[in-house]
């Protein structure tokens, strides 16, 4: 059986996403029997068909569906080793594709993709905001280039994971709840407003809370920490949240900490075959002097470029 071409692969991507082989044929700049002609060939060479039409739309059949996440990695791997030979060009230009958290990219990251852009101009910045169990999975398969996530990161992946720091969790108050450290048990006699389940800062929280034999009961679940600290502040409960959202709490809360501490662990992940290109580069650079400025013992070690 042949290989599949890289040329064949991106043809069967780009027709999955436009959803026909006219329009697939105007985002490659082909004409269209050139792209019929890749599908026949890639279709004959792995004998089986990839695609129905449905609706007016090509979509992928069980085959084609099979043959996405391959294709996906396959001209990923090819951009990887397309961006490893451009480092010995002159060219400034490239492309980061960054995963991380919505409290991250509001707390942490503007001063770093601002420095990141001003040291390349060229740099092409995507951020896709998501929960670790929802990133992971587009790292692995090329979509995201790196994934700041909350820790820890599930074993047995095809990952690179570097601790960059610890972020305290606080509990969050209305004006009015006090001052001082705060047991499970006073926080838990509040209204509680957590952060929806599935993601590792809510199992932090309720490991904290099940280490004191509190079962926490929130009377709203939220994936917003943004909405999170409005609702609290309008005076309908108590939240726990990660101290990177809180730097400036919102008017009519105040933070207080957790009795015993409670963190969760902030880190960079990468494929473990990723080329660290230029841009890549530049940005965990900046990350970690970020995360310095804020405790100048931490200092994360990135692998080695390859």
């Amino acid at each position: 059986m042949p290989e599949p071409s890289l040329r064949q692969l991106r043809t069967f991507l780009a027709v999955v996403e436009a959803g026909s082989v006219s329009s697939a044929a105007r985002l490659l700049h082909l004409t269209q029997p050139a792209v019929s002609q890749q599908l026949r060939e890639l279709e004959r060479g792995l004998g089986v068909r990839l695609l129905d039409r449905a609706a007016g739309r090509m979509i992928p059949n069980a085959a084609g569906a099979a043959l996405l996440e391959p294709a996906r990695r396959a001209t990923s791997a090819a951009a990887d080793a397309m961006a490893a030979a451009a480092e010995h060009g002159r060219g400034e230009t490239g492309r980061l594709r960054l995963g991380t958290g919505a409290t991250a990219c509001i707390h942490l990251l503007p001063p770093v993709l601002q420095r990141v852009k001003a040291a390349m101009p060229g740099l092409v910045l995507s951020v896709a905001i998501g929960n670790t169990g929802e990133l992971l999975p587009r790292l692995e398969a090329g979509d995201l280039d790196v994934v700041l996530a909350t820790l820890p990161v599930p074993a047995g992946r095809a990952l690179s994971t570097t601790r960059l720091m610890s972020d305290p969790l606080l509990a969050l108050l209305p004006a009015a709840g006090g001052e001082g450290p705060i047991t499970a048990k006073a926080l838990g006699a509040w209204p509680l407003i957590l952060y929806e389940q599935g993601g590792n800062t809510r199992a932090v929280t309720d490991a904290w809370f099940r280490r004191a034999g509190v079962k926490p009961e929130p009377v709203m679940a939220l994936g917003s920490v943004e909405a999170i600290k409005t609702l609290v502040g309008s005076g309908l409960g108590a939240a726990v949240l990660p101290a990177l959202a809180l730097r400036e709490p919102p008017p009519g809360t105040v933070t207080r900490p957790l009795r015993p501490a409670a963190a969760r662990s902030l880190g960079c992940v990468l494929r473990k075959e990723k080329v660290l290109d230029r841009g890549l580069r530049l940005f965990l650079a900046e990350l970690n002097r970020e995360v310095r400025t804020d405790d100048p013992a931490a200092a994360a070690e990135f692998p080695a470029s390859r």
